[in-house]
């Protein structure tokens, strides 16, 4: 049976909309809905990730502290990024360093894009103390292995004429000797788990080039260099570690740095969502509320296996309180979204008619082809007043009073 509905505090937790809010931004407007139609109701904002692009984000928002720290970025030019720490604890979103959106001008540099910057922050983290390392992987530009992230942190990889290799997934075809000695020093013991919604092996059909590569531009000839690369690393490494974790899942995520973290820098691997519910004492806070709203930009089929809304759904469910989702768009049908657990779930799509209705004396057809061509992209230009008539929609139906 579902929870029953009383009187407690209401947790949002969305992941953020891409292209259009951010986790913060999310919780911060369907939270101001819910407080219009329940005036009085204890709102907690919490926003959430699931290791990727807004990791750090949600560790701010969660009460730990920014560290700023100019680093490489995928092309090699310097960026600002930031880390998250609170106690012995840090937070490293690859994103920032390595990311699709850190590409100067957007262009894209498949195979020459690099993750040494990734390498960097966790030397800063390292730096200031902790004793755990939390790595988000996500949205990544490279494809190198995680190859610039060791060498950033002391390993050295030369080629056959005892060169340092340059950056990226195609210079490893180069590759001939691997030293990963001073990585143990670096690290200092330092303990480093890896923030993961992926179980992508390295290598292969399933693998960080064939998979992932075309959204980074590489096109056939691309992917084919790629995976040499790949390969020949992977060889190397288990060489020079004794241990060939090419398979194990996850070693695929982000051009391959979950393999890069795994075999180089003892890294262990736990779903994104999972770590990152832990990290922000999601339990603690959602402990005698009467409803919790997740959410992110589109709720369909990837969001039932390991995604943050997902996740949150869970352990909504385990704590015994109901769950409503925003969505900025729905591709799952209602007995789908039931059996993840979702009591109510609002689409923002499904919002422009009511709105249309409300503003306009003469408006669109809500069933014209035109009209729903065009929904996705109003829905994201009125994102934010959308997730607060979502959050104040949800508030009127789920709420006791």
């Amino acid at each position: 049976m579902p929870p029953t509905p009383h009187q407690g505090h209401v947790v949002v937790a969305p992941d953020k909309f891409k292209g259009s809010l951010e986790g913060a931004e999310a919780a911060a407007r369907i939270a101001a809905g819910i407080r219009r139609a329940a005036p009085g109701t204890e709102v907690r904002e919490l926003p959430v990730a699931d290791g990727g692009e807004g990791t750090v984000a949600a560790a701010l928002a969660a009460g730990f502290s920014r560290v700023p720290a100019e680093v490489a970025g995928p092309t090699g030019l310097p960026v600002d990024a930031v880390l998250a720490v609170r106690d012995d604890t840090a937070v490293v979103e690859l994103a920032q360093a390595a990311g699709l959106a850190r590409l100067p001008g957007g262009r894209a540099a498949p195979l020459t894009a690099g993750s040494y910057g990734v390498g960097q922050l966790i030397a800063k983290a390292v730096s200031l103390g902790v004793k755990r390392i939390v790595l988000g992987l996500g949205g990544s530009a490279c494809t190198d292995g995680g190859a610039g992230m060791v060498q950033a942190l002391g390993a050295r990889l030369r080629d056959a004429d005892g060169a340092e290799l340059p950056p990226g997934g195609a210079a490893l075809r180069r590759l001939a000797v691997i030293d990963p000695g001073p990585l143990a020093d670096t690290l200092g013991g330092v303990e480093v788990v890896v923030a993961c919604d992926v179980d992508n092996p390295l290598l292969g059909p399933r693998g960080a080039a064939a998979v992932y590569g075309p959204q980074k531009g590489a096109d056939g000839a691309d992917l084919v260099v790629l995976e040499a690369g790949l390969t020949r690393f992977a060889d190397l490494v288990a060489e020079a570690t004794g241990r060939d974790v090419r398979e194990a899942p996850g070693a695929g995520a982000a051009g391959g740095v979950g393999f890069g973290a795994l075999a180089l820098l003892g890294a262990t691997v736990r779903p994104g969502i999972e770590l990152l519910l832990d990290l922000l004492d999601f339990d603690g806070a959602v402990r005698g509320a009467s409803l919790v709203v997740t959410g992110e930009g589109c709720l369909d089929a990837q969001t039932l296996h390991g995604k943050a809304p997902a996740g949150v759904a869970a352990a909504a469910a385990r704590a015994g309180v109901r769950v409503a989702a925003v969505a900025g768009r729905l591709e799952l049908a209602e007995p789908e979204w039931r059996a993840a657990g979702f009591t109510a779930v609002i689409a923002l799509t499904d919002l422009i008619a009511s709105t249309a209705s409300t503003d306009s004396t003469d408006p669109a057809d809500p069933t014209d082809p035109t009209t729903l061509a065009e929904r996705p992209g109003e829905s994201m230009a009125r994102a934010a007043e959308l997730a607060e008539l979502a959050g104040e929609r949800l508030a009127e139906r789920l709420l006791p009073g």
